[in-house]
């Protein structure tokens, strides 16, 4: 039997080397799954009615707080962890949603950092509602008619315990 030459080891490797890189690529690629909307039980929670609220309802005040944040961490994992990462830490293909409303939490004066939340709050709400799509590309779904009012602000209510200091 003979012995494969360098110059055919070398090509040999580099072959090998190219399909493991596609393998993992296509790995990659297919863990996001299907990105389908799945819907999100709030039934737990009173209804917010009709008009979309302009800032997040659940906050660490209110009594429904703590449901608010059970349902709201696996309506992420369910519908965003996909893209932006398990624990809202993004591995590069969408946004890091723990830096979301970074530059609000650096004010110093309260009324501006309140004020800087709230339009916070409208973007996440405008974004996740209608998605986002450039030059007709989706870069991400819209979730409006998908997730309830409740669970969209469910979702941000969790992202806010994710938020980098």
């Amino acid at each position: 039997m003979k012995r494969p030459t360098k110059s055919r080891l070398h090509s040999l490797s580099r072959w090998a080397l190219a399909a493991a890189v596609g393998a993992g690529l296509a790995a990659v690629v297919h863990a996001h799954g299907d990105v389908t909307p799945q819907a999100v039980d709030t039934s737990s929670l009173p209804k917010l009615g009709e008009k979309w609220l302009p800032s997040n309802p659940y906050t660490p005040d209110v009594p429904e707080y703590k449901e608010a944040l059970r349902i709201g961490t696996s309506a992420y994992n369910q519908n965003c962890a996909r893209c932006h990462g398990l624990e809202a830490i993004s591995g590069g293909i969408s946004p890091d949603l723990r830096k979301f409303d970074q530059e609000c939490s650096g004010l110093s004066d309260a009324g501006k950092k309140k004020e800087c939340f709230k339009e916070m709050d409208e973007y996440y709400m405008a974004t996740v509602r209608r998605g986002r799509v450039r030059d007709g590309r989706v870069y991400m779904p819209p979730f409006e008619g998908t997730l309830s009012q409740e669970a969209i602000w469910t979702i941000k209510t969790y992202i806010d315990t994710r938020r980098e200091p």
